[in-house]
Order: C-alpha cells, then sequence, then structure tokens
C-alpha cells in the first residue's frame, strides 16, 4: 500500500516560506561566457595522487592552517579553516545566536548569504542599508545594537565593489566591543590587500574576519574558506563545527595553493585581473546604454545600464552571463560583470555595443 508523504509539512515554519539563495549555478543558463559568479576565468592545474582516501581527513589540518597562518601574518591559534566562507557565516551564527532572541545586523546592498543563513537559524535580521555612497550608515548600526550578536560588513563589498572606509569600521567595532562579534567579509582582499582588516586582530578581540580561495586563487570548486579570529572565538568555533569539513584532496591542493608558488602565482592573476578590469571599464564607459561603471577594489564591476534587463537577456541569449543585481537596494537596471579574459571582456563589448 502506498503511502503520500510531505516533507515539506514537517518542516520548520521559516524554512516553509523561504527562498534559497539563487546562487550562479542554481540560476542556471547554457552560455560559454560564465561572469556572474566572481570566479576565476580559467582554471589551473592541481593534481591528487595520495592513495589515502580510505582514512578519514585531519579535522584541522595542520599544512593548510599552518599556511593560511603565514600567508595571513597570524598564528595558528587563530584560523579556522572550513567549506567556503558560506561555512564561516552559518557557524557564527550557530555558535553565537539563539533564535528568537539574538540578531544579525548586515548593510544591504551586499552578500545574499548573511540574510539567508539568518533565516535558516531563525534568527532575527536587522538589515541597514547602507547610504548612498554605499558607505556605513553608522548612526543607524548604534541605534540597532539592542540584542545584536553579529554584524557583517563585507568589504570589499559585493556586489558593489567598493572598500568600507576604515574610520567607519573602527566606529562599530568600539561600539560594539563587549557586544557583538563585528564580521568583516574579505572574500575580495587579495586584489587590494592594502586595505585588509587582520592585523586589527590583536587589538579587537570581537573582530571576525573571513577569507576565501574561491577568488584570487581561483580555486572556487574546491570550497575552501577560513575564519580568523581570537583563538577564543575559534575555540567556540571549533565546537560546532562538522567533525572533517575538507576533505583530504581539498585540503592537500589548499595547502600547494598556499605555497610560496602559489601565492606568486594568484598574485600574477591579481595583476591580469586588475588590467582587464580598467580595460573592460574604460570600454564600457563610452557606450551610449551604460550610464554608470562604479569604481571597484574586486575582481568583478557594477554597472548601471539605461534599461538593465533588455541588457541581460540580450546577453543571456548570446551565451554570457552575467548577474542581475536590480532588486537589491538602489540596484535598479544594475547588472554585476565578473572580470573574464580579454576574449570575453571582447565579446561582453562587442555584444552590448550591439544594443546601443
Amino acid at each position: 500500500m502506498s503511502q503520500t508523504f510531505n516533507a515539506a509539512s514537517l518542516a520548520r515554519e521559516n524554512v516553509k516560506v523561504m527562498t534559497p539563495y539563487m546562487s550562479a549555478r542554481r540560476l542556471g543558463g547554457n552560455g560559454d561566457v560564465w561572469l556572474n559568479a566572481n570566479e576565476y576565468p580559467t582554471a589551473p592545474d592541481y593534481q591528487f595522487i595520495e592513495r589515502n582516501l580510505n582514512r578519514y581527513p585531519e579535522a584541522q589540518p595542520a599544512g593548510v592552517i599552518n599556511n593560511y597562518a603565514a600567508y595571513a601574518g597570524l598564528s595558528p591559534e587563530q584560523v579556522l579553516v572550513c567549506r567556503g566562507a558560506d561555512e564561516s557565516i552559518e557557524l557564527l551564527i550557530r555558535a553565537f545566536c539563539e533564535p528568537g532572541k539574538d540578531a544579525v545586523m548586515f548593510c544591504p546592498p551586499t552578500y545574499g548569504m548573511y540574510s539567508i543563513s539568518a533565516e535558516t537559524f531563525g534568527v532575527e535580521q536587522k538589515k541597514i542599508l547602507a547610504l548612498p555612497d554605499w558607505s556605513l550608515n553608522v548612526a543607524a548600526i548604534r541605534e540597532n545594537l539592542s540584542n545584536t550578536k553579529l554584524i557583517y560588513i563585507c568589504s570589499p563589498n559585493n556586489p558593489t565593489g567598493n572598500i568600507i572606509d576604515n574610520k567607519a569600521l573602527l566606529e562599530v567595532l568600539e561600539m560594539a566591543a563587549d557586544r557583538a562579534l563585528v564580521v568583516v567579509d574579505e572574500a575580495y582582499i587579495e586584489f587590494c590587500p592594502e586595505f585588509s582588516v587582520a592585523s586589527w586582530l590583536a587589538k579587537y578581540p570581537n573582530l571576525v574576519i573571513l577569507r576565501t580561495l574561491s577568488k584570487a586563487f581561483a580555486l572556487a570548486g574546491l570550497r575552501c574558506g577560513f575564519t580568523l579570529a581570537s583563538p577564543e572565538v575559534i575555540e567556540v568555533l571549533l565546537k560546532v563545527i562538522a567533525p572533517y569539513p575538507l576533505s583530504t584532496p581539498v585540503a592537500l591542493i589548499a595547502e600547494k595553493a598556499l605555497n610560496a608558488d602559489g601565492i606568486a602565482t594568484m598574485k600574477k592573476r591579481v595583476l591580469e585581473i586588475r588590467e582587464n578590469r580598467i580595460a573592460l571599464s574604460e570600454a564600457l564607459r563610452e557606450l551610449s546604454v551604460v550610464e554608470t561603471v562604479y569604481p571597484s577594489e574586486t575582481n568583478y564591476i557594477l554597472v548601471r545600464f539605461t534599461d538593465g534587463a533588455k541588457v541581460f537577456k540580450a546577453l543571456w541569449d548570446q551565451g554570457i552571463i552575467l548577474r542581475d543585481q536590480s532588486k537589491q537596494p538602489g540596484l535598479v537596471n544594475c547588472l554585476r560583470i565578473t572580470i573574464g579574459t580579454e576574449i570575453e571582456n571582447v565579446r561582453v563589448i562587442e555584444a552590448i555595443k550591439a544594443l546601443c
């Protein structure tokens, strides 16, 4: 006798009404020029030749931790490795926020996973809109600190590409002392390392920094990220992280990517992306359908068009996949364009030029 089973009826109430994060891959498309996920456009060459997959990996692989600590200028006790910075976002909520009691804060327009992760765990969200120039509304943040446990600040910010002013970050850190953790998401910091606040960890115990190998290290498919924090915060996170977050192949490749040769290669990629970003930005500014090409410190640019939907669909139909940001606050007609190869960028320009 067959039975009808409705899994949705068993789900938590907040999950029943959730809209999942629409990642680049989930949105789909049949393109051959993928400029919607801020990935590096060509694949690095790594091979896994170990014969030890019958054994569980280290909980926190020493080679990866030590290499990243050296790269970041920190001690190994200040580093946690996990499955991308996205896992770090969730671990912090799981470890520090009581559902129905505590809140997380973030400043739209910004990365969507802060909201999705909070909603998943039934934690209140405080959305403090950025100012028109995308700087932090420090006064509004101060007014909303009650019951806030985590303040997520993306710098450089995704999708706008701007750095958050250090003075504003300092104000937030000081006002949140003994009240909340300030989580600075530095996923794109390799493209502007001079703006990193990793050195501030020595002075601000409530500072947490998120990093990843997905962008400048060209390893988005590896799913390897890092939480940088005081040893006390790391100890708390170790209580809630999965027992084996990194598979053995991931750990081996990550360790190699973080050796001297790997870091040197990453820095060459950054120089290439910067040059291509300048060329693409300058070419776009010459087109009549482009209203604004915003300054960026990342591997993508945000562009406001006279008709963003028309441009998005026209390029989609040609296999050039961009990221529509028009539903974010203040970003009507805005598309985010990942910096591709020189050839891919030329295709973007030619396709948009045809619409002028």
